[in-house]
């Protein structure tokens, strides 16, 4: 049944009016074609959810108004309640004006005032997004009566290591933002009214597009936005950054019509040229180099991790890369088979100690490690080794060894059109090889690391645990297969002669 309350804004739509008005129209008027969150916005809401149910902890004893979706009346019956009882409130529920909003926390103090507390699963103050948020809520709270003292961020702490059971003083700081929301505030209702004529248009604002894009957040509109743009783009040009917005407001959309007189970079000069002559670009002697470096046996590796607001496993920190798998092929002389072995933790216990364990083992002692972007990887073992120091003196002997083969495609030694400035495994393979992901359930890691806490701390049956595992073995395995095919088409590359 509808309530007689049908409020215009609430604090996420007031959020969406600030970054854009052509969002803000279609929230209101086509929401049907917003695309739903996908699966990796739809992991970060959740995480967010559940730093938000461990931040009641704080202040316990609270009462939560629990009303479904679209239920406003009883929402803001529910917390008039409530507010009689002088405890804390969980999603206390307030109109004022068009707008309304939904506090995370309300906690009662002294003289009848209570303290605002917004919950964040950050590990800071984000300004540009956090203060906004807190000065709408304020700005309803005070218009419907409350007497707010203080307003907080109650946000994550990046210092926190788990020990046990999470202690949620520990865990959370607060931020006390009183100052710069209250000056904020004095803003809000005007910002408001102009919303509401947004709304209240027959067609949406033409706006085009900018860096408001991906600020604080990437817009749900962005393809739909950006779809005028050609496949080669002057934003794909590598590290563009403003120079790409300052090209098409010069009537430039195409990467091959950048005029010879505009400045770029060596890079972006070497993109630029790779795509007017249609072929790649390839520094035969700085690959051959880099080639020979490698020794063998070469050992081609590749991690995938999780990393979760909150600590799964002691001695972890909020958000820290956890390695739980890795893919290891090996070539022990130029012309042996290819060998492969692989480590996919099972069970929900700690996976660093028997993944060290299994590596250790099966790395070999001498030859060359070969990783991409190497930097990820050095890091995870050596954050591996803070926690189990009886491995530092084996990652002495192997971080020497190591060889990034991220660098000949960073420098442009290499680069193809087809990679549209970026030098991502995902875009180098296929550019370089023919071969890629697309045939694969799992095809990059944010998914392997959903996919894997999924199956591994879900409810799941025991026959989509072992589905998952397999597209988990077989997506790590294509890493470091990838990185085998890439040397091998290098080397291909530097004993041809040039045409």
């Amino acid at each position: 049944m509808p309530t007689s309350y049908q409020p215009s804004l609430s604090k996420s739509t007031f959020l969406m009016g600030r970054q854009c008005s052509k969002l803000l129209w279609f929230r209101y008027n086509a929401k049907d074609q917003i695309p739903a969150p996908d699966q990796s916005q739809q992991a970060v809401f959740d995480q967010g959810h559940e730093v938000g149910e461990l931040a009641k902890q704080l202040f316990p004893h609270g009462i939560e108004i629990d009303t479904k979706p679209g239920e406003f009346d009883a929402a803001l019956r529910l917390t008039q309640d409530a507010l009689k009882q002088r405890r804390p409130i969980y999603e206390a529920t307030f109109a004022f004006g068009s707008g309304y909003a939904r506090a995370d926390i309300l906690v009662p103090v002294a003289g009848g005032a209570w303290d605002l507390v917004e919950v964040k699963s950050t590990t800071s103050l984000k300004e540009e997004v956090h203060l906004p948020d807190i000065a709408f809520q304020a700005f309803v709270l005070t218009g419907a009566g409350i007497k707010l003292r203080k307003c907080f961020l109650a946000h994550i702490n990046s210092e926190f290591v788990r020990q046990g059971p999470i202690d949620p003083q520990k865990f959370f700081t607060l931020e006390d933002v009183t100052k710069p929301v209250s000056a904020m505030t004095r803003e809000i209702e005007e910002q408001i009214d102009a919303m509401q004529r947004v709304i209240g248009a027959k067609s949406h604002p033409d706006i085009k597009i900018g860096p408001h894009c991906d600020n604080p957040y990437t817009c749900p509109l962005h393809d739909r936005c950006w779809s005028f743009l050609p496949e080669a783009s002057v934003f794909t040009l590598y590290r563009g950054g403003t120079k790409c917005f300052s090209l098409l407001q010069q009537g430039i959309q195409k990467l091959a019509d950048i005029p010879a007189n505009v400045t770029l970079t060596d890079n972006q000069s070497i993109q630029r040229s790779a795509l007017l002559a249609g072929q790649p670009h390839i520094d035969r002697p700085a690959l051959a180099a880099f080639l020979s470096q490698l020794e063998y046996p070469v050992s081609y590796l590749d991690f995938e991790t999780i990393g979760t607001a909150i600590p799964l496993f002691d001695g972890a920190k909020p958000y820290q890369q956890l390695p739980f798998q890795y893919s290891l092929h090996i070539q022990k002389s130029a012309n042996s088979k290819l060998e492969h072995v692989s480590y996919l933790a099972d069970g929900p216990a700690d996976p660093r100690p028997e993944f060290m364990r299994q590596l250790r083992n099966e790395l070999p002692d001498t030859g060359s490690v070969v990783t991409y972007n190497a930097s990820f990887e050095n890091s995870r073992l050596k954050e591996c080794c803070e926690l189990l120091p009886e491995f530092k003196p084996w990652l002495r002997k192997v971080t020497p060894r190591v060889v990034d083969l991220l660098l000949p495609f960073r420098g442009f030694r290499y680069h193809h059109p087809n990679q549209n400035g970026s030098n991502s495994m995902k875009a180098v393979l296929p550019a370089l090889t023919g071969k890629g992901y697309e045939k694969l359930t799992i095809q990059e890691g944010g998914a392997a690391s959903r996919e894997f806490l999924r199956v591994t701390f879900g409810d799941v049956t025991a026959a989509e645990r072992r589905r998952v595992r397999r597209d988990l073995e077989e997506y790590c395995a294509l890493d470091t297969l990838g990185m085998v095919q890439i040397v091998e088409r290098l080397k291909e590359l530097i004993t041809k002669e040039p045409a």
